[in-house]
């Protein structure tokens, strides 16, 4: 019995901590006017909406998240400075489409560039920053395929870093894909810092940048991500948005206009926020445990934060309980299992989590233990 209901506590965990695309996929509450859409909480991964999550379409310039992740990846690793200035190529000024009409051998800074991309989807500055990455656009593709293959992108194919797709032959990314990037991209904290931006201007205030995501201005909570939309794609979007701890992204591929496309975006995170919400704990200290035989008679332990999506309102009903060892024996190594944390909403286990060692406690020798028991015949 108590094998049996491990495999199930360590069964609900795993649901609790992983995507549940595969459980979810078939299941729609409603239909939308798109091709494929799917919603996710960036937190938890968990899937709450899937409309032909995995079915590979073009993308458009929603390919930029790609770009944008591996160009911030390289200036959090410290490779590159937004304050730098980044000199534009002969390619990088030939491109086509959304545009702040970079000319061959002008200079902006990183931030600037990077501004273009996020508020205006320009290509030319999408391949100014690939270039600066990786050298050339085609090594900077590579790399984006292999990112995506370790972030779980299995419907993905990247043929360039801009979307453009006149003459690609399988650019293609999924729904679900697009989820998975997005998430990525919203864990470096910079990204909204401009994404949330509705207007702004480079070159000394000269040039104007719109916002292609009109939900910045228009949606309560939204903090972007990315729009994109050509003959061959439709109107495509990742739109993020968070409001009371929850932070929701929805993906829309192939609608048939603009507006349609933000209609499927704000239908699909109204339904986020009106039914669920997020349990989150944040950790930290669980009290003391005996340590037999050790040179400190017990250890401080802890926990590590965990998180949960529920229905709405159920949050805040959560129990914790921690349940730790009678006594755990020297020595003892600092993360080593003392125990477990469980967390229960009404009469459901919701997860689990190790309690460990917060610290090291060495076994008592001989001279120590000697020591300690002439202290304690001389405090009576």
């Amino acid at each position: 019995m108590k094998k049996t209901m491990s495999v199930i506590l360590a069964f609900l965990m795993i649901v609790c901590s992983l995507p549940v695309f595969a459980e979810i996929k078939d299941s729609i509450p409603f239909d939308v006017n798109a091709q494929s859409a799917v919603l996710i909480d960036t937190a938890t991964g968990t899937v709450l909406y899937a409309k032909n999550a995995d079915l590979a379409l073009p993308p458009a310039s929603v390919t930029k998240i790609m770009t944008l992740l591996l160009f911030l990846e390289e200036v959090e690793r410290g490779n590159i400075s937004l304050d730098e200035n980044i000199s534009v190529s002969e390619y990088a000024a030939s491109m086509g489409g959304s545009q702040v009409y970079l000319e061959p051998g002008e200079t902006m800074t990183a931030e600037e560039m990077l501004k273009c991309v996020i508020i205006a989807s320009a290509n030319d500055a999408a391949v100014a920053l690939a270039e600066k990455v990786a050298g050339s656009e085609e090594a900077f593709v590579a790399r984006m395929n292999e990112r995506a293959g370790e972030l779980g992108m299995v419907n993905t194919h990247f043929e360039n870093a801009t979307g453009l797709d006149d003459d690609t032959v399988k650019h293609l990314t999924s729904a679900y894909d697009i989820a998975l990037m997005s998430r990525e991209l919203l864990k470096h904290e910079i990204i909204t810092k401009y994404s949330t931006i509705w207007m702004d201007t480079i070159r000394n205030g000269e040039f104007g940048l719109t916002n292609t995501n009109r939900l910045i201005r228009f949606y309560e909570g939204a903090t972007g991500l990315k729009t994109g939309s050509t003959s061959k794609a439709g109107f495509c979007m990742s739109a993020s948005a968070k409001r009371d701890g929850l932070h929701l992204v929805a993906v829309v591929m192939g609608a048939d206009s603009r507006d349609i496309r933000n209609a499927v975006a704000k239908q699909l995170l109204d339904y986020g926020f009106a039914n669920y919400s997020l349990y989150e704990n944040s950790g930290g200290e669980a009290g003391e445990i005996p340590v037999t035989g050790g040179v400190n008679r017990t250890c401080k332990v802890e926990y590590e934060p965990f998180n949960v999506l529920l229905p709405k309102g159920k949050s805040k009903s959560v129990q914790v309980e921690f349940l730790l060892d009678s006594s755990v024996e020297a020595p003892v190594a600092a993360g080593d299992k003392v125990g477990v944390v469980r967390y229960i909403c009404g009469e459901e286990i919701i997860g689990e989590g190790d309690i460990f060692a917060s610290a090291s406690v060495d076994r008592i020798n001989f001279l120590e233990l000697l020591w300690r028991m002439v202290g304690i015949y001389c405090l009576k």
